[in-house]
């Protein structure tokens, strides 16, 4: 089998899954007619060629694009734009994460293995039991608050974040009980109404509590969510309660983040990750404003500032993770002792 050099053998099994992936999509699409759709959905595929580079280089996948623009852009209810996410990260997501497998990445295991198993029994029950009882209006602005919050962070913290250089412990018992926690509560509340949101929270305590490198949250926060969309998929799936109009914005958009995310994977090692990180940053922002300008009417004073107060919630929380982390980092360097032997003094 002829491999390019610039893709090793260690690449083939990336290689594969694209290459069954486009091969099922074309022969679906058109031995299906289904051109036309795709056609039809044009924009999401271009919204998505900037959602899913943004999903491989930075801590937030592409439903972090797609959501808005389906819902806040397209005035779609949040229930598509939940959905959409789910079906898109689940190709774009799950090829980074292949990608990032066969480039050898150094991964923050032990809490990424926690918040496997939290994900794994929380977003189903998440999705089937909690979700429907959230109404559209909460879901959209749970999505801005949430991710309204993420952008502040950055922009008062970015030089602190991308100034870590640990690597984290691989087999911290700490590590792994916050990620089963954190994965738990994410997967419960926020996939299950939003479709993302496990990466961001699961990315925040690592720089912030365990004071991780980026080169190592970030990849680590992309396979995590990538767990979490597929675990959606299969349980919408099996439950039949997919929303209209998920499928043709997927068709459209798919074949574009089966690349698009590994291609930030690899571009932001070249240029780094602090540019891509801010602008990723002020549009997380700029879509909490968006957000609360389209529904002022429904909202009013009070609820703009009901959710500005969220946002201080989310920072507050934020900061309480940072506080703690830096007790840890102080105990780590202070001397060879492990961290989880001194948890009891963190609490």
């Amino acid at each position: 089998m002829f491999i390019p050099s610039m893709f090793p053998t260690r690449y083939i099994p990336w290689l594969l899954f694209l290459a069954v992936f486009y091969g099922l999509w074309a022969l679906f699409v058109f031995g299906q007619g289904l051109w036309g759709v795709v056609c039809d959905h044009w924009p999401m595929a271009l919204s998505m060629a900037v959602g899913s580079y943004a999903a491989g280089s930075t801590p937030m996948g592409g439903g972090t694009v797609g959501f808005p623009v389906l819902v806040l852009l397209f005035d779609m209810p949040a229930s598509i734009g939940r959905d959409f996410s789910f079906a898109v990260q689940s190709i774009g997501m799950v090829s980074a994460s292949i990608f990032i497998f066969c480039r050898r990445q150094v991964l923050a295991w032990s809490m990424l293995r926690g918040a496997l198993l939290g994900s794994l029994v929380a977003t189903p029950l998440g999705i089937l039991f909690f979700a429907p009882l959230v109404p559209g209006l909460w879901v959209k602005l749970a999505f801005a608050v949430i991710w309204g919050s993420f952008g502040v962070l950055h922009l008062y913290r970015l030089r602190e974040i991308t100034a870590h250089d640990h690597a984290g412990d691989p087999e911290c018992p700490l590590d792994y009980r916050v990620g089963l926690l954190l994965g738990a509560v994410a997967g419960f509340s926020a996939v299950s109404v939003t479709g993302v949101g496990i990466d961001m929270v699961i990315y925040a305590a690592l720089v912030l509590l365990s004071r991780v490198d980026l080169k190592v949250a970030i990849p680590t926060s992309v396979v995590i969510m990538a767990f979490s969309s597929v675990v959606g998929v299969i349980v919408k799936s099996v439950a039949g309660d997919w929303q209209p109009g998920v499928f043709g914005n997927w068709l459209a958009a798919a074949p574009v983040v089966a690349l698009g995310a590994p291609l930030g994977v690899f571009v932001v090692g070249l240029i780094g990750r602090t540019p891509t990180l801010l602008a990723v940053a002020l549009l997380c922002v700029v879509q909490f404003v968006w957000a609360c300008v389209s529904e002022w009417q429904i909202l009013g004073a009070p609820g703009v500032a009901l959710a500005l107060l969220a946002v201080l919630v989310c920072l507050w929380g934020f900061e309480a993770l940072r506080s703690s982390g830096l007790r840890r980092e102080r105990l780590r360097l202070r001397g060879p002792r492990r961290v989880e032997e001194v948890a009891p003094q963190l609490s």
